[in-house]
């Protein structure tokens, strides 16, 4: 498991840089990827986390679609620790998840 989770740290290090501790923090609070499968399911942007993980391209997410999927306190908590405000904090995990779910995902699929 610890070598999961360097690998995980190293992924978003590699994408987030100096916020990866906090984006980090993000995507360990929604359950993981597979926690953020499934709230992107519900959200209705389950195709486009879906893009993310395959081995085609990438489908682009605005911020006011991450706010939609995510929620207003999951993105108020990351603005927070983040030292911005809900706009810019979305803005940043809608440049940066896409990135990081493709990168952990190399093969296509999500890891049980």
């Amino acid at each position: 498991m610890a070598l999961l989770d360097d690998l995980f740290s190293g992924v978003v290090n590699a994408v987030a840089g100096d916020k990866a501790p906090a984006l980090n923090q993000f995507v360990q609070s929604s359950g993981g990827l597979s926690g953020l499968a499934a709230t992107f399911q519900r959200g209705g942007a389950g195709e486009m986390f879906s893009s993310w993980v395959s081995t085609n391209d990438n489908q682009v997410i605005t911020a006011d679609q991450i706010k939609s999927v995510m929620g207003t306190s999951q993105i108020q908590e990351l603005a927070s620790k983040l030292g911005v405000d809900p706009n810019q904090a979305a803005d940043f995990i809608a440049q940066h998840l896409p990135q990081v779910v493709d990168k952990l995902t190399p093969s296509g699929q999500l890891s049980s």
